[in-house]
């Protein structure tokens, strides 16, 4: 039996790490074409692009590993189906759910290790991402101008028709240091030096005029001209040191999102006393003796802290349901391996399919539905319609009965479908 066992995960581990490998090399092209444009604008150097990529992993493995175990399945049995392994099991009094046993038990212990994956290293390397995505927006701020637009950086507002690498041309600098009469300087073309990080800037600017009015005497007007003037602007306020300490939801384990829950429904408790002692605040005004105007003025300042402690409340409730989504959102994409085991082996019995573009297929769109149900999901939690736990694993339990039913099918009756005929009847039926 051990024998057997050792087959049927090696006939999984491979596929496994194929289907592994190639989704975790679509999404990083993905994540390369939303990347390409600051890659090309900050002229990010090859060790900040590969961190960046490097970071991004966990992320993208959080949902490849289960996508991967699908595939894998369906690949796995669809070929011991198609080479009548399963007849020939069968036949010597081994049923189907012998051979999903150690599939089953290795999605189980992969399942744990993603619990563990997504609460302690996930966090970590978003917040790490985060930092450094801070670091390269701002990487250098001169290539941000854009021609034909006004750029602000701090006290300065630079305007320039056109931008070749580190030179400007058609350079208009507004310098609001003196804010009731700025000094306009203009100049036929400049370079741009970086320091302290991107946080300096030095400009060196050719053939251009300088404007200045006189603050204590605005009638006079001086305009003077250069061939080179250097334009020093120190602290920009792209600090050299981005990293931040503030983790949001995604940057969280478990742990730490529980004790941010516990605070916000202490606010929420401080909060409704607040609104007791209101309410009962303005029930006492109409027994006081003041004056209507005062009554009314007082009522008012009354009834606009009672809606202030009230919006306080849905705000901290709302936060406190997106933290609760995301720690049942770390456990069930986990617990997807076990369940995508439970669903790709009896597809890929039922389909007969070895082949890996059928494979993919049918494992994409049930991801499609899979992760589209837990988007979904999150959507309404976030905004209290149904409840955090069943947003997140709804897409579970369903896809885990329709597991076990087709395991059942597929023990009972050993019924295959033909795939092929199945899609050439849906494209007859779309026809019409």
């Amino acid at each position: 039996m051990k024998i057997l066992e050792k087959y049927i995960l090696r006939e999984n581990f491979k596929p496994f790490v194929v289907s592994l490998i190639v989704a975790t090399f679509v999404m990083l092209l993905d994540r390369l074409i939303d990347l390409l444009n600051l890659i090309i604008e900050k002229h990010l150097d090859f060790v900040t692009i590969i961190s960046i990529f490097g970071l991004s992993l966990p992320f993208m493995l959080a949902l490849t590993v289960p996508m991967a175990v699908l595939l894998a399945s369906i690949m796995s049995f669809g070929r011991l189906s198609v080479d009548n392994e399963l007849i020939a099991f069968k036949s010597c009094g081994i049923n189907i759910y012998t051979l999903l046993r150690p599939t089953v038990l290795a999605a189980l212990l992969l399942s744990i290790f993603m619990v563990f994956f997504n609460n302690d290293i996930l966090p970590n390397t978003n917040h790490k991402l985060k930092n450094l995505m801070r670091k390269a927006s701002y990487r250098k701020p001169i290539t941000a101008i854009r021609p034909g637009v006004f750029n602000t950086l701090k006290n300065y507002t630079i305007y320039a028709k056109e931008r070749t690498d580190e030179e400007l041309k058609g350079i208009v600098i507004y310098n609001r240091e003196k804010v009731k009469f700025p000094v306009m300087i203009t100049a036929q073309r400049g370079n741009i030096i970086l320091s302290d990080g991107g946080n300096s800037l030095k400009a060196i600017l050719f053939n251009g005029e300088m404007h200045e009015r006189d603050p204590k005497n605005p009638d006079k007007y001086q305009i003077r001209t250069f061939k080179r003037f250097v334009l020093n602007l120190p602290d920009l306020g792209y600090s050299a040191n981005f990293d931040t300490e503030y983790r949001g939801d995604r940057e969280l384990s478990s742990k730490a999102m529980l004790k941010r829950i516990e605070e916000e429904r202490n606010k929420i408790i401080y909060a409704k006393k607040e609104i007791s002692s209101l309410k009962k605040r303005i029930e006492r005004l109409e027994s006081d003796s003041l004056s209507l105007h005062k009554k009314k003025r007082k009522l008012r300042n009354l009834q606009n802290s009672l809606r202030i402690n009230e919006d306080k409340i849905n705000n901290f409730s709302k936060k406190i349901r997106m933290y609760q989504v995301e720690i049942h959102k770390k456990y069930a994409i986990a617990f997807a391996c076990l369940i995508f085991v439970l669903i790709g082996a009896p597809i890929g019995m039922m389909t007969k399919t070895s082949g890996v573009g059928m494979a993919f297929s049918v494992s994409s769109v049930v991801f499609i539905i899979y992760y589209g149900t837990l988007t979904g999901g999150e959507e309404l939690a976030d905004r209290g319609m149904i409840s955090p736990f069943l947003a997140m694993w709804i897409s579970n339990i369903i896809f885990g009965i329709v597991g076990i039913y087709l395991i059942i099918i597929s023990v009972r009756e050993m019924k295959f479908i033909n795939i092929g005929k199945f899609f050439k009847k849906l494209r007859q039926i779309l026809k019409i």
